[in-house]
């Protein structure tokens, strides 16, 4: 059963998309749920806070891509008004829409869309750039400063929420600046697993430094003149099993020994795996469109019904959340 959810409905959200391990298919997991979202109806927004910018080259051309670097139309620019002038530019100067995504969306008869803040391959070099704003003097400028920037994204996110019924972030496989700016902003996270020993071995590690940085962040807030922002509190809707191989409809043996071994942990997770495909998740950004929205043979048809059963889950989650 399909779930949807309406505008207005109470279960609008911001949700970062992080591991600290790359290659675990975050962006994949990213553009397709997204893009499903979108499908049932969505106003979402995707914004792409990895430098490696695949997320952003799965939707937009590199021509295309390129015409908005040179515009200064990337999250990279933003962060450079803010770096070089002390700029508050508005995020609606760098959204997209992406054409073929959204040709596709209309065709399919659906009303919702899906909007793109797309990455820049510098965006690595801004990261650096932010840590030199974390100083300052006294203990107040420097608690000050430490809101400040890791408010960034957050501050701006507030003036386009209402345009919106979800927003998701792709961020980048590390606990930089940049991620933080996202974990900040965030109602809630979702943590992309392979099933192996070293995705799954920094997982703990993450909840921990998320909780580390929802205190420190509270603390310095409470301390400053930002008393009046409520203080964050960014909750985990769980691990999804990404690029699970199957032998006769369940995953293979040394696969499910490491999913035992999380769901032993008593961690969140998800019981819709996203399969291991290749060939049809390497190709999607070719055409624009992720596999959630091909038409195709009884593999995609496989990838697709997992994908909008994970979709259901993660809705389902979120409005636990919001009635707990």
């Amino acid at each position: 059963m399909v779930t949807y959810i309406s505008r207005g409905s109470g279960c609008y959200g911001v949700i970062s998309i992080m591991n600290y391990k790359g290659g675990v298919g975050k962006t994949t997991l990213s553009a397709n749920v997204a893009a499903e979202m979108a499908y049932r109806g969505l106003e979402v927004l995707l914004i792409d806070l990895d430098p490696q910018a695949n997320l952003t080259l799965s939707f937009v051309s590199i021509d295309d891509w390129k015409a908005l670097d040179r515009q200064e139309r990337t999250i990279k620019h933003w962060y450079d008004q803010y770096l070089d002038y002390n700029h508050d530019i508005s995020l609606k100067e760098l959204i997209i829409t992406p054409t073929r995504l959204n040709e596709k969306l209309a065709q399919s008869r659906s009303s919702g869309r899906l909007d793109l803040i797309c990455s820049h391959l510098e965006l690595v070099e801004v990261d650096m750039e932010l840590s030199s704003k974390l100083g300052g003097h006294t203990d107040r400028a420097i608690r000050n400063n430490y809101v400040n920037v890791l408010s960034r994204l957050r501050f701006k996110l507030e003036e386009i929420k209402e345009d919106y019924d979800m927003i998701i972030v792709d961020c980048p496989p590390n606990f930089n600046l940049i991620t933080q700016n996202a974990i900040v902003s965030s109602d809630y996270y979702l943590v992309p697993a392979r099933t192996d020993y070293l995705s799954t071995l920094g997982i703990n590690t993450l909840l921990k430094h998320v909780d580390t940085l929802k205190k420190k962040y509270n603390q310095h807030l409470h301390e400053t003149n930002h008393r009046h922002m409520p203080p964050i509190s960014p909750q985990m809707l769980g691990i999804v099993f990404t690029m699970v191989s199957y032998h006769k409809g369940v995953p293979i043996s040394a696969q499910r020994e490491y999913i035992a071994q999380v769901k032993r942990s008593r961690l969140p997770f998800f019981n819709s795996y996203l399969r291991e495909n290749k060939s049809l998740f390497a190709s999607a950004p070719e055409t624009g469109i992720p596999v959630i929205l091909h038409q195709g043979n009884i593999q995609q048809k496989k990838i697709k019904w997992e994908i909008r059963a994970l979709v259901d889950e993660v809705l389902h989650t979120m409005k636990a959340k919001v009635r707990s």
